[in-house]
């Protein structure tokens, strides 16, 4: 059953950061025609995904249906069958952008209803959560990893070879991987999933579980195209800066505004700096300033935490954050002098986020002191990129 919602602005018990809630129970209609399911994610600072199922005569369209892995799709099943909206109904997904616990299930989705897969042009497929932002290309062997599973596939069924062997080559594949064994470009460990999760993607790969395969849109559309949800049409919203391809949703007829990763309620997204663009965070603060175009949202509908109504407002909260940490960053400077990028991490972050993830991030914001001109770099062979700002 779906709980009707009738307020954009949805209460916060407790004061928790909404982002790391546990999922709500119920299906709850959080803009006219438009469903929130909650789904389970463990992730640093995240304890749910927001999945938006909108029907239409035609079945069911879902916006990121959740991580990957035969757990989270047992609960999307559950979830949608509790909402009287059946699986095999759904005729679309929309991903927002590539990371897995928004495409997750879109793969194994399409192969059972044949359901179209719609993200912006610019999507990238991927294993890792570093490598979205990788140049746009098919991975070559011995590292075509959808190539290299189908074999083993064909092995196992073929009898030639056995679930212990195929486990083995799964790690000699992950060893294969070389962007997660690879350097960051600032000298530092590379951001990779936990040693687990690659285990377990390449075993459901490798043993055709295919709970997990990287989707292949079926319709990928740029900025300002229209796609229809629910019988109204839905405005394209290109967004870059959390990843190079990130899409939101417009539906200028009630005001909602799908805002996946790139406007969250009490939480900043990651910014990185492996995203492959000169500036990661000018680009994130060029998408920022896009949204103060759309005066009519009524109601934002984040991948994470709740329904909120003042689109602007938070826009100018998250690039007043951003302002902080450069100020922070010219602050340590004045101490630091010319210094790594994890020594100037260390002054952003707190010690319980230490490490390549806020490595990369403060990369980002490093790299866009240089630009600005208020910082220089300098490459020491085997000892990484060395910062210094400008007095």
């Amino acid at each position: 059953m779906v709980d009707q919602q009738s307020v954009t602005i949805e209460a916060n018990p407790g004061g928790v950061r909404q982002e790391k809630r546990a999922p709500q129970p119920e299906a709850t209609e959080v803009a006219p025609g438009v469903i929130r399911l909650q789904l389970t994610i463990a992730l640093p600072g995240l304890g749910h995904v927001n999945c938006y199922a909108i029907e239409d005569e035609r079945g069911i369209a879902l916006i990121d249906p959740g991580l990957p892995g035969r757990k989270p799709w047992l609960e999307l099943v559950r979830r949608l069958r509790e909402a009287d909206m059946p699986i095999e109904r759904v005729h679309t997904v929309i991903i927002t952008h590539s990371h897995p616990d928004h495409f997750g299930a879109a793969g194994h989705i399409r192969r059972l209803t044949g359901a179209e897969i719609i993200t912006h042009a610019n999507f990238k497929t991927f294993f890792d959560p570093a490598e979205e932002d990788d140049e746009h290309k098919e991975l070559a062997d011995p590292t075509d990893l959808d190539g290299w599973a189908a074999a083993k596939e064909r092995l196992l069924r073929a009898g030639r070879a056995t679930s212990h062997e195929v486990v083995g080559r799964s790690r000699q594949q992950i060893r294969q991987w070389k962007r997660w064994n690879s350097e960051a470009p600032w000298g530092g460990p590379h951001p990779r999933p936990p040693r687990k999760t690659q285990y377990s993607f390449a075993v459901q790969q490798l043993t055709g579980l295919g709970y997990f395969k990287p989707p292949k849109p079926s319709n990928r559309v740029v900025d300002g195209q229209i796609i229809m949800l629910g019988g109204r049409e839905w405005i394209s919203v290109y967004t870059p800066g959390h990843t190079v391809d990130h899409l939101c949703l417009l539906d200028p007829t009630t005001g909602a505004f799908i805002s996946g990763d790139h406007v969250l309620p009490t939480i900043t997204p990651h910014i990185s700096g492996l995203v492959q663009a000169d500036d990661p965070l000018r680009l994130y603060f060029d998408s920022l300033e896009r949204l103060y175009e759309f005066n009519g949202v009524t109601t934002v509908l984040p991948a994470h935490g709740l329904a909120f109504d003042d689109l602007h407002q938070r826009c100018r909260d998250i690039q007043h954050h951003h302002r902080e940490r450069l100020d922070l960053l010219r602050t340590a400077g004045a101490d630091l002098g010319e210094a790594s990028v994890g020594a100037y991490s260390e002054r952003l972050f707190k010690p319980a986020v230490w490490g390549p993830m806020a490595d990369s991030e403060t990369y980002a914001h490093l790299e866009h002191l240089v630009r600005l001109g208020e910082a220089t770099r300098r490459d020491i062979p085997g000892d990484g990129l060395r910062y210094r700002l400008r007095d």
